[in-house]
């Protein structure tokens, strides 16, 4: 017996008496979210979700691999896959999100993939996103020097030595094609941010009431 699968159905060309179509996917916006072991667990979710509702394609991906990653309060999450597999055969994200917690921020300053990825991201001129302390992995990688930015108000210092960036205390901060913010309570604008950016106001906006998110 054959299955076919809607991959299979992407060839074929269907033709019925008067009728003939075509198959053709949805191109949809792609994220990618890198989760580090000391990741901010509300971080990681709450911007998931905001996206997904948002019609974006969410992508966690293990930095250190496909298995169960803990976070920071011990909250353990199962990324959708590894970090190189979310990256093989060359793929490309509409955005590229790092959440928060200092042990997760740290960890991702440490990985050097990590920072090729977001120097590709950069260069290309895609979109960067970044929560609480994970701007520090930012700074680490030397991504979006010159900018306005924030972070949790913790690294505040951190982010202004060397002065690379023009600090701000906004809860969301967007300049150009980066988007920053400063913890799990403005995660949820974080994520409104980020669906305004690549599926457009309206398109946010439609997330707030059902959400019951009073902003």
């Amino acid at each position: 017996m054959t299955f076919l699968t809607l991959r299979h159905l992407k060839s074929f060309q269907f033709s019925f008496p008067l009728i003939s179509f075509r198959y053709s996917s949805i191109m949809t916006k792609r994220a990618l979210l890198l989760l580090a072991e000391g990741a901010e667990e509300m971080e990681t979710v709450i911007t998931a979700d905001v996206l997904r509702r948002g019609g974006i394609n969410v992508t966690i991906a293990g930095v250190a691999g496909s298995d169960p990653v803990k976070c920071s309060r011990d909250v353990v999450i199962l990324p959708d896959k590894s970090l190189t597999d979310a990256i093989s055969n060359a793929a490309t994200y509409d955005v590229v999100i790092l959440p928060g917690g200092l042990k997760g921020a740290q960890n991702l300053a440490a990985n050097q993939k990590v920072g090729d990825i977001l120097k590709d991201q950069e260069k290309a001129g895609r979109l960067i996103a970044a929560v609480c302390a994970a701007p520090t992995a930012l700074k680490a990688h030397g991504i979006g020097h010159g900018k306005t930015l924030t972070s949790h108000p913790s690294t505040k210092n951190a982010m202004e030595e060397g002065s690379h960036y023009k600090y701000s205390e906004d809860r969301v901060v967007e300049d150009d094609q980066l988007i920053t913010s400063r913890g799990p309570g403005t995660c949820f604008e974080f994520g409104l941010a980020i669906v305004t950016k690549l599926e457009g106001k309206e398109k946010a906006d439609s997330l707030v009431a059902p959400m019951l998110c009073k902003f």
